[in-house]
Formats: structure tokens, sequence, C-alpha cells
């Protein structure tokens, strides 16, 4: 049996952004539990806001069909959301409607179709981001993928990491590594059917 494939990033572009720390220990988990993980950092994938005559006059940009063919790489996606006014942020939605366009001869939709996600937030805010993954749940379930029912918000982000990356608190350090393990465990049933 091949080993799990899994796609981790955070939809914020911020240096040091603490919801890429969030996203690399759920990499962890799901490396714990047997599968590849890739981590990427979504800065390094720059793309025009989606704009159909844009995408008509100049075609797909590059860094639309590199992340596409990542999301057809991996089965798994661990997505760490920060909360923008209480919703999703422009990076993180531009990048889900760019790998959602269909290239001739694909099915539509078919970089995220029987994809299983992980959803995890972390913000300043008291309820740590959970407004926003509620819009990013809706949108990827909307769209064919099987978004697994726990997720993690941890709230005031700026106090909840250590120096090391890790979170300070074991509990919740185990909550968000156990979202990698889910679904390199759900790949896993998956692959054995």
């Amino acid at each position: 049996m091949s080993k799990s494939r899994i796609l981790a990033f955070a939809g914020s572009a911020r240096k040091d952004s603490y919801n890429a720390r969030l996203v690399r220990i759920a990499a962890e988990g799901a490396r714990n539990a047997g599968a590849d993980v890739t981590v990427i950092d979504l800065k390094d994938y720059p793309l025009p806001l989606f704009d159909e005559d844009l995408e008509r006059e100049d075609g797909t940009p590059e860094n639309a069909t590199k992340l596409k063919q990542l999301f057809f790489d991996h089965g798994g996606l661990l997505i760490a959301s920060p909360e923008y006014n209480s919703s999703i942020t422009p990076l993180l939605k531009n990048t889900i409607d760019w790998v959602s366009r269909t290239a001739e001869g694909e099915a539509p939709l078919s970089a995220y179709r029987g994809q299983v996600a992980a959803l995890m937030s972390t913000s300043p805010g008291g309820l740590g981001g959970l407004r926003g993954l509620v819009h990013v749940r809706s949108i990827l379930s909307s769209i064919g993928v099987i978004v697994l029912p726990d997720q993690v918000a941890i709230p005031r982000s700026f106090e909840v990491f250590d120096g090391t990356g890790r979170l300070k608190n074991e509990k919740k350090q185990s909550s968000i590594e156990g979202l990698g393990r889910n679904v390199a465990e759900m790949l896993g049933k998956l692959s054995a059917e």
C-alpha cells in the first residue's frame, strides 16, 4: 500500500504567521501517522485576483497550474485559515478559485473531488478564528472535499506558542497533531477499500 500524501498550507502569507506554525504542527502529526506531507507557503505561488476575463485573455497563470498539480498529487489537505472580518482570507479564497478552474479534458472540480481535509485556525481573538472556519468548511464541502468533522480553533494566538513553534498547552498541541493523524488515517482507510 502506498503512503498517504497530504498537502498542508496556511491561508496567510504573513511572515511568521501563527497559522503557518499551526499547520506545521498538524503536518508533523500526519507524518507521525505514516503520511508523506508537503508543506507549502502560498506566498511562493502569487496569483492575480481571479477574473474570467483575465483567464480568457491570458490563460491560466503558471502558479495556478503548479498549485493545481500539487492538489492532484495529494489526496489530503491540512488547512490553517486565519479569520479576516469573520470570514475566509482573500488569499485562501483566491487560491481555491484558481485551483477550481477546469482545464481541457478534466472533469469539473477534479482537483478537489475526494480530497480529505482537516481545518484549523488560530487568531488573537477569543474565538480563535472559528467563524472563518465555518466559511472554509462550507466552500470546500460544496466543491467535493470530504471535510472531517473535527476542527480546532485556538484563541489568543500571540501567547500560545513557545520559542520552538510548539503550542505551550500540551492538550492543544495534541489536538492539532491529531488533525494531521486523522487525515492520514482516513486516507489509509479509503485506499484500503
